[in-house]
């Protein structure tokens, strides 16, 4: 029997990417890589027992994005600690963070899109 996936992990995914983002506003960072970098949180992903989150994240521009994510890696105890204040829940996950790549694939599937040879089969299949 296959068990349905419980809409909780995706609340607390939630809840944890606003927490994330409020962190990353007030700033106050002390990891000189995280001190200037303005990152975004686009997803937090919940494990169904609640006890791991990677938080999937993007520099402005791409902007040191090797040295930022490994400042959050080193800063990931902090993070679970502030998390643990901000959202309230029995136990704080262990938060991971990664490069976030959904931006670079959708940029490259629009180049493909414009492709003269995919533009011009695009345009056949419309007069069609």
């Amino acid at each position: 029997m296959k068990r349905t996936p419980s809409q909780r992990p995706l609340r607390v995914g939630e809840e944890l990417r606003h927490a994330l983002a409020r962190i990353f506003e007030r700033g106050g960072l002390r990891d000189p890589a995280l001190a200037d970098a303005a990152v975004t949180v686009t997803e937090v992903r919940v494990s169904p027992d609640l006890k791991n989150a990677t938080a999937y994240v993007m520099p402005l521009a791409g902007a040191q994005a090797p040295e930022v994510i490994a400042a959050l890696r080193r800063s990931a105890p902090y993070f679970r600690r502030e998390l643990a204040h901000a959202v309230k829940l029995r136990h704080a996950p262990t938060i991971s963070f990664a490069l976030d790549t959904a931006f670079e694939h959708a940029s490259r599937i629009d180049a493909l899109l414009h492709q003269p040879a995919v533009v011009r089969d695009l345009a056949d299949d419309d007069d069609a």
